[in-house]
Parts: structure tokens; sequence; C-alpha cells
């Protein structure tokens, strides 16, 4: 009997049933699938760093390492492995694409997975090249390619199709945001062939495989080879440091977005189960009343908790699998910007203990609920529910309150005496808005920084780059004849941090800077300027000290005033200041308004950039940014419905009594419909008022969790908060209306006959 009785009472509760479910489902899904995915990206990168050696550090020096120098830093106790490396950026001949040409000396540190084609052989005269890249450019092993460097061609067979843990994120450099695989990818060669082809064994850098801290290692390699060096570890690195801030991301965003799902599916829970049961108490004095014991009634009502978390819980467990899948996967968002053989899913070991948690807490609402009805005798318990008798508002002391309109007092008394199901109410439609603000506004806020970049900071179309060796008076002469500006840029340490030092010669206007205000800045010549991020240690006024590294000497320097940086933590200065101040600089870089064809190859020049190529690294980014968006506005309208409807129909089996009592008396269904309706409205402007400023506060959290490598001034269009709320209130009046409408089926005998 109770078995039909359990299946009949679910049929009539369906849609409670079902939004609860969804509910469940949505806070486990989203719990689940954000932590899956932090969780199986921080493995799967971890495991593909593991098998391909990565690198715990990379030690730089401009003039190079000897073989005496790399057998000293072999023979440090502690590091693992070493091995000199040369990286540099080359180009293809008859193409304009450019490639990272990768030689390392020792094959046991940064190595690479075959993904076709042959093993890797220090003896051999061919090339292992990007598979991606080779992929989107119609390259295969047995093909020919000729790289292009400082003149010289280097040419050989592709060997093989590889991926990198050094190219995990496989960028030209920082101005870059996106890999872009169409134009630029990396090359492994033997040192054998590199060495043969441009006549000397050059090796600018060491990588270096170690568990010792920097600065036990910095320590260590000056007292081992005496030199002033660079090193930088494995957490500096774009590969590592990239992939670790999604990670980090991921983190941040599994610990926003699922507690705010699991808080209202749960408070949801319990208004729900508490409702359901006062409306099944007159059922439940029934049952007693027919001889069943109080544990035989408690057992049946709590296995509706029971069905729904067990329920929920494996749905949105299978959801958060559909989540993670989506982003983890190489044709997904992070399979544009990292490059791994194995995509692996793993499910967090305290997702379990989370499942387990909510299916039981969801079991003891229903034991709960229904716990307090079965007090008393059976025949207490035939009695209907009867809601606890309500005291009059205080507002209702005022002659004004008497004048309102009935639909007015009628809809104030309602919210007051049914307080948790309108605070419920609320907190639907804050968590819509809070996600529509917090998702549209932070699409509008990358939207203006990458505007800001592409309109007013870089007013250039090419950047050409310099190489190392490169004559700084040669390239000034260059700068002048294609009428371009200049930057030389070197890593300097600024209250234990390592910042980029910046030196610009800006003649042409083709480079600009801005204030944290995003008005433009002319640097003067009275000192340097520093990045915002600097300002929590440094003031304008201050004298800083620093030595570049790589270099003995320390140089003073003051603090003229702010910038707001695009990419890196810098310090910006003009060529005239630094001359003035004694620091010494090598032109790295030079930026032109001429297009990048016409710009004739050099020995001196490393490679080009069009600004084009770099916005379309940030497009891809935007594209990126538009499925989360896109993810935002679907998880606020899915939580909005469920919500919002699930709670309506509650209300309207609560107040069926009262809605049949207007009817009787006169009044029309419409006119019901429209009092139910601006009960809704009214909740939903408040929740509005609380939920845009509290959008406002998700939108700087998510900024600072997931953007703080950049300098983003929070920006939200009138679009923006036009669409939060004009979906807000779309949601509920939509619901409000699938609720207006079921006053037309109300059964008025059977709501009238019970007895307050």
């Amino acid at each position: 009997m109770l078995k039909r009785k359990l299946f009949r009472t679910a049929l009539g509760y369906k849609a409670q049933f079902i939004s609860m479910i969804i509910m469940i489902a949505i806070g486990v899904g989203v719990f689940v699938g954000f932590n899956m995915e932090w969780v199986s990206l921080e493995k799967d990168v971890t495991e593909f760093l593991d098998d391909t050696e990565y690198a715990d550090y990379r030690i730089y020096n401009e003039m190079g390492f000897s073989k005496e120098e790399i057998d000293a830093i072999s023979g440090i106790e502690g590091v693992d492995a070493a091995s000199r490396v040369l990286s540099v950026n080359v180009g293809i001949k008859d193409t304009k694409d450019a490639l990272s040409l990768f030689v390392v000396e020792d094959y046991v540190v940064s190595t690479m997975l075959v993904q076709s084609g042959e093993e890797y052989s220090e003896e051999s005269d061919g090339f292992w090249i990007s598979d991606k890249y080779a992929a989107k450019n119609n390259v295969s092993v047995g093909d020919e390619i000729v790289l292009t460097y400082r003149g010289m061609e280097i040419a050989g067979e592709v060997k093989g199709l590889v991926k990198s843990g050094e190219y995990l994120i496989c960028v030209v450099d920082e101005n870059q945001l996106m890999p872009d695989f169409d134009s630029f990818g990396y090359v492994y060669a033997a040192p054998k062939k590199i060495a043969e082809a441009i006549g000397m064994e050059f090796y600018p850098q060491i990588n270096i495989i170690s568990k010792l801290s920097k600065e036990a290692l910095e320590n260590e390699i000056r007292d081992a080879i005496n030199k002033t060096t660079l090193v930088v570890s494995k957490d500096e690195h774009m590969s590592y440091a990239g992939a670790m801030s999604e990670v980090e991301e991921g983190k941040t965003m599994g610990a926003i977005l699922p507690i705010l799902f699991l808080l209202i599916a749960l408070l949801t829970m319990v208004t729900t189960m508490h409702r359901i049961t006062a409306n099944e108490k007159t059922q439940i004095g029934t049952l007693k009343a027919l001889g069943f014991k109080d544990r035989k009634i408690l057992t049946h009502y709590t296995s509706y908790g029971f069905s729904i978390g067990l329920i929920g819980t494996l749905l949105g467990i299978l959801l958060g699998f559909a989540i993670a899948g989506f982003v983890i996967n190489p044709n997904g968002m992070m399979g544009t910007y990292l490059d791994m053989p194995v995509w692996k899913l793993y499910l967090p070991w305290f997702c379990w203990p989370l499942a387990i948690l909510t299916v039981l807490f969801l079991t003891a609402i229903g034991y709960l609920s229904v716990k307090e009805m079965l007090k008393g005798t059976a025949a207490d318990a035939l009695r209907p529910y009867t809601p606890k008798k309500m005291k009059a508002m205080a507002i209702e002391k005022f002659d004004f309150f008497h004048k309102l309109p009935f639909a007015t007092k009628w809809n104030l008394r309602d919210i007051w005496r049914h307080k948790a199901r309108s605070f419920m109410t609320l907190i639907g439609v804050i968590g819509c808005m809070l996600l529509l603000v917090g998702g549209l506004g932070m699409k509008d806020t990358m939207g203006a920084f990458f505007d800001l970049i592409d309109e007013e900071i870089n007013n250039y179309e090419t950047r050409v780059n310099i190489v190392e060796t490169a004559d700084n008076e040669v390239v000034k002469e260059f700068a002048k004849e294609n009428n371009g500006d200049w930057v030389a840029s070197a890593s300097i340490k600024v209250v234990d941090k390592a910042v980029t030092l910046e030196i610009y010669d800006v003649t042409h206007d083709l480079i600009r800077f801005i204030d944290e205000d995003n008005e433009r800045v002319t640097l003067g010549s009275d000192g340097a300027y520093i990045c915002s991020r600097l300002t929590e240690d440094i003031k304008v006024g201050d004298t800083i000290e620093f030595s570049p590294y790589g270099e003995e000497e320390t140089y003073t320097i003051k603090v003229a005033g702010v910038i707001r940086s695009v990419m890196t933590e810098n310090i910006v200065m003009t060529k005239e200041y630094a001359e003035s101040a004694g620091i010494p600089y090598h032109i790295g870089a030079v930026f032109t308004d001429l297009e990048q064809d016409s710009i004739a190859d050099a020995d001196y020049i490393s490679g080009k950039q069009s600004k084009k190529m770099i916005m379309d690294s940030y497009d891809a980014f935007m594209e990126i940014m538009n499925i989360m968006v896109a993810l935002f506005v679907v998880a606020a309208v899915v939580l909005g419905i469920v919500v919002l409807y699930n709670l309506g129909v509650m209300s309207y089996l609560e107040r069926s009594r009262e809605l049949s009592t207007l009817k009787v008396v006169g009044f029309q269904d419409k006119h019901i419909g429209k009092i139910l309706i601006s009960q809704n409205v009214w909740l939903t402007i408040l929740g509005v008022i609380i939920g845009l400023p509290g959008g406002v506060a998700v939108l700087y959290i998510l900024i600072k969790s997931l953007a703080g490598e950049y300098e983003l001034s929070l920006e939200l269009g009138a679009l923006t908060y036009s669409v939060s709320m004009l979906v807000t209130f779309g949601v509920s009046l939509v619901v409000g209306l699938m609720v207006a409408r079921k006053n037309k089926h109300i059964d008025m005998v059977e709501a009238l006959k019970g007895r307050d």
C-alpha cells in the first residue's frame, strides 16, 4: 500500500520533486564539474611535464655558457640533471610563420613525446616539429622545411611530430595571450646540426632539474661558476605558470559557484519538503488512524528526501563529468590554450564525501519535516495543517496602510506570513542577478581592456624583435629609417620581486602610456614610472635600488609616477633618464607603422609580429570568455526558473484556500493572476536592487582571482545592467504567468472544505 502511495504522492507533487532533483543535480554537478576540472588539469599537466622531464629552473646569460660551466653546475649537490639549451625564434622560408627553435645539448632535460614519426636522435639531420602546427599548416613526416635565422637558411627533413612540456603554452612572447598554431609553433633540432649550420656552439641557457630552492640554487651557481646569471623557476616560466594559473582559477570557480548553487538547492529542499509534509498532514493522520506505526510512516516520508537526494546526486555526478569534459578535452576551451597528449578526467576524492553528505542531509530533512507532524494522536494529525497565527505587521498601525489597494495589502500580509518562501524567492532572484552581472561584467571588463590595448596603447602596425647580440647603434638606425620607436627590456629584482625594467624611446607616438584613470601619460625624464601592482610596496617619490640580472653594479632611480601596465609587472623610463642614471640597455624590439611584409629581413632581426596577430590572440581569448559568459547566463536562467517555479507552485498550494475564497467572493481569474504576479514582481525588484551591487562584488572577486596578472579596471556597460535586469524580470514574469494559470483549475470545494 505504502509503495503505491509513494508513487502516487510523487506524481501529485511531480513539479516540486522534479525541481528539487534538478536543483540538487545542478548544485552537485557544478561542484563536481568545476572541481573535477582543476583536479584533472593539475594531474594531466603534472604527468605530461614529468614525462617530458620539464625543467625546474632555467638559467640565462647573454654571453652563453661553456662546457666547464655546465659541468660545474651539473656537479652541484641537489642538481639531478642539467643541460645547455639554445632557444630562439626562427622563420620559415617563403612564409610569414615563425617557430621557436629548441636545441638541448644533453637530452635528459626538456624532452618531447613523439606522436608520429621517428624517435629523437642527437645524430639526426632532421627536425621534430609541433604536431599542432603541422596539422594547421599541412606539414607531414618526410616533408622538408627551411628555417631562416639572421640571414642563414637551415634545411632539414621533418622526422617526427611531437608535443613538449616546454611549449605546453606555445606563444611568441608575453604579449600574445593565446597560442596561434596557424602562424607559430616550435621545432626541435639536434645540437650537431645547428652547430654546423651556424658555425659555432652557443648556449645562452641552462635547464636544470632540481629540488633545491631558488635562493639556494642561485648561491650554489654563483659559487660554482663565479658568474652573475638570471635564474627563473618553473613558477615563472610561461608553460608551468600559465597552466597552474588555470588550476588556481578552477579552484576559485570551484569555491564560488558551487557554494551558491548548493546553498540554494539545500534551502529549496528544506522549504519544499516542509510544505509538502504540511500539505500531507491529513494523509499522515489517516495512516495513523489505519494503524500504521510512526516508524513506518517516518520511513515512508523520509524515503522522499532520500530518493530526491540519491537521484539528484547521481545525476549531478553525471552532469559534473559533462561540465568537466566540456572544458578538459583537446577540442574544448582548455585545448585551445594547452597542448597536451592526454586529457583524462579525475573525480576528486572529496566529491564522494560531499555526495554522501548531500544524500544524508536531504534524508534528514525529509525525516525532520514529518516527525513534527506525528506528534499527538491520530485525531490531532487528521486536522488540516494550520499555519502559525500571524502577528500584525508594524506598518498596519499606520492609516496609509488601510488606504492601500486590496491586492497590495493581501500581498504584503502573504509575504509576511510566509517569510521562508519569500526569502527563498528573493535568494533565487539575487542568485540569478549575481550570475548575470558577474558573467556579463567580466566580458565587459576584458573587452574594454583589450580595446584599450588595441586603440589606445599599441599604436603601431608591426613589432620587430631584435636578437640579443645586435648593436644598439645599428638598431637605432633601423628604427630611424622605419620611423620607429623602440624598447629595451631587462629583468630586475625590486622589493623581493622579479619585475621587468623597460626603457623606451618614443618619438612617433607608436607606444602610449596611461594612468589608472585611463588618461594618457607622457613619460618625463625626471624619474621612472611603476605599474599599479607595485604601488603596495613603492610610492611616488621613493628612491629604489636594483641590479639587472647579469650585472654586478647597483643603480638608483627615483619614482616619478604610476602607470597602468598591460601584462607584466614593470618599471618604465625614458632612454634619457636611463642614460642619466648610467643604466646600460640592449634594444629588444622596434615598433613601426609599416606593414610586416614591407620590412626587409636582417641578421639582427629575430622575428616580426603584426599587431593584428597579437589582437587575434586576444580575440581567441574572448571566444573562450564568451563561452564562459554563455554558461553563466544559462546557469542564471535555469537557477531562476527552477527556484521560482518550485516556490511559486508551493505558494499556490499553500494559498489554495485563500485563492478559492477570493473566487467565491467574486474575484475573476485574471484579477487573481495579477495579484499573484505582482508579488513576484515586488520580490524581483527587491532582489534586483540587492543583486546588482552583489553582482558587482562577485565581478570584483572574479577579476582579482581569475585575472590577477592583468591590471584590469572594472567595467560594466549599460547593456549588461539592462540585460541582467530584463532576463531576471523575464524569468520572474514567465514563472509568475505559469503559476497564475493554475488558478483556473483550482478545486474550490476541496480547498474550502477544511477547517482552520
